[in-house]
Formats: structure tokens, C-alpha cells, sequence
């Protein structure tokens, strides 16, 4: 197996690093700027299968708690910001973990997809607290002047059902 050069995996993981600070600082259009303008973020929704049972735990014909592309993603965003978002006032408290990234480049020399897992955690008024945990998969893009960009995510989250009263953080 052939590993990739350290600059890269450094450059992957402060690309992720930064996401998530974007993330927890509720600096939504620059998270949003860190996209292709074809980016897909996709979580489906998680089938508990026997292991005899051959059906994918995971399908995108079957129901999705994300799937998104850019225009969706901003509209969330707008609603999220928006003054009569309630669930948003007083505003989720969120922290966010990133471990265990592996970048494997692939046949085209410009993109990479990246593996990792993303813990977070979101705390709501008095009282709420929710964890996530999640793989993600992701494609990152060189555009433009070399700047990494996000271009699709798989996000698989560990929970079957989500016990949130709501889920309206980015994974």
C-alpha cells in the first residue's frame, strides 16, 4: 500500500480542522465557501440487519436524514440564521471532535477521498445533550489555486434512531 506524502495528510486534516471551527463558530457561508458548487452531502438513514441478511445497512433508495447539494444546504443555513428559528434561539452550543483521517488519493489527480470520524456534541438550553457519532466519507476537490474543497460527503452515523427533539447541527 502506498501511503500519501505527509504535506498532503497535514493539508487534509487542517482542511478539516478549519470545517469544523467554521462549524462551531456558526460562520455558515464560510463553511458553505468550502464546497463545489456540485457538492453532495448525503446521511442515510441506518437499517439494523442481521448479518444473514444481505440488504445494505445502507441504500440511496431508502429513506436519507441528509441529502443535499449546495442549494439545500443553503437554504438550511438561511433558516438556521433566520430571526424565527426558534429551535436556534438561544443559539445550540457545539463541539466538535475529527480523528482517525486516512486519505487515499484516487485515479483523478485533483480530488482525494478522505476517511474519518467526527464526534459532536451539542448542547441546548438548560438541560439537553446530544453526542453524534459518525464515519464520514468524504471526496475533497483541488480548485483554483490548489484550495481544497469539499465536493461530496457520506455521513454514517452510529445511532439507528436519532433520540435528538431535533437535528439541526451539520455533521
Amino acid at each position: 500500500m502506498t501511503l500519501p506524502p505527509r504535506d498532503l495528510v497535514y493539508e487534509v486534516e487542517q482542511f478539516l480542522y478549519r470545517e469544523v471551527r467554521l462549524l462551531e463558530d456558526e460562520r455558515y457561508e464560510e463553511w458553505l465557501g468550502t464546497m463545489t458548487e456540485d457538492i453532495q452531502y448525503w446521511m442515510p438513514g441506518v437499517q439494523t440487519r442481521f448479518r444473514k441478511d444481505k440488504a445494505p445497512r445502507y441504500s440511496h433508495t431508502r429513506m436519507a436524514l441528509f441529502d443535499d447539494d449546495l442549494f439545500n444546504l443553503r437554504r438550511r443555513v438561511t433558516r438556521a440564521l433566520h430571526e424565527t428559528a426558534w429551535a436556534e434561539d438561544p443559539p445550540t452550543r457545539t463541539c466538535y471532535m475529527v480523528s482517525n483521517v486516512q486519505v487515499d488519493p484516487i485515479e483523478r489527480t485533483d480530488e482525494y477521498t478522505v476517511h474519518s470520524v467526527v464526534m459532536v456534541v451539542r448542547g441546548r438550553n438548560e438541560d439537553e445533550e446530544d453526542w453524534f457519532i459518525a464515519r464520514r466519507k468524504d471526496r475533497l476537490r483541488r480548485i483554483g489555486e490548489g484550495h481544497l474543497r469539499l465536493s461530496r460527503r457520506e455521513i454514517y452515523v452510529t445511532q439507528s434512531v436519532i433520540l435528538s427533539k431535533n437535528f439541526n447541527i451539520f455533521v
